[in-house]
């Protein structure tokens, strides 16, 4: 029963992130994130880390997209790129492609060497996960809130400037 609700859910994902890239309506695309981010929730509840999968569905599924949903409104998307850009797009686009081409490499190989891949065992509680975020990763983890607030006041500075043109 696990393993086809793996493949269930696997498959869901996969097939929202691939809706999500292919689909030429910023709008659309949110929506489809939102079903890949909700699958590997479900992915996470079946790796027995019920917090992760908790906070993975609450927090990126529901907030994180709320505020996608605020950028795609506040931020004309309709105009293309001009050509320059298509080319740095693309450049990057490939230079990222190849980069998780050897991350999945690198984790197959490792997988099939049987050595572990994931973090430590136990990390889906919520008592490990706190001394990881508050002990070893608290610098990390407060840069990260300073980067949030930065990039809240720069979205409230985007539509007040709206507002008054």
């Amino acid at each position: 029963m696990a393993a086809a609700l793996f493949l269930i859910l696997a498959a869901t994902s996969v097939g929202a992130v691939l809706g999500m890239i292919l689909s030429r309506n910023q709008a659309y695309s949110a929506l489809w994130l939102v079903l890949a981010f909700a699958a590997l929730g479900g992915l996470f509840g079946l790796l027995d880390a019920p917090f992760i999968a908790a906070v993975q569905i609450i927090i990126y599924a529901g907030a994180i997209m709320v505020l996608f949903i605020f950028v795609i409104m506040m931020i004309p998307l309709s105009t293309a790129l001009p050509p320059e850009r298509r080319k740095a797009t693309l450049f990057l686009s490939i230079i990222l492609a190849v980069v998780l081409a050897a991350e999945m490499a690198v984790s197959l190989w490792a997988m099939l060497r049987g050595r572990e891949t994931a973090g430590p065992g136990g990390l889906g509680s919520t008592k490990a996960l706190g001394r990881l975020l508050f002990g070893d990763f608290i610098y990390p983890f407060e840069i990260t809130s300073l980067l949030i607030m930065a990039a809240l006041v720069g979205a409230i500075v985007l539509a007040k400037k709206r507002d008054k043109a």
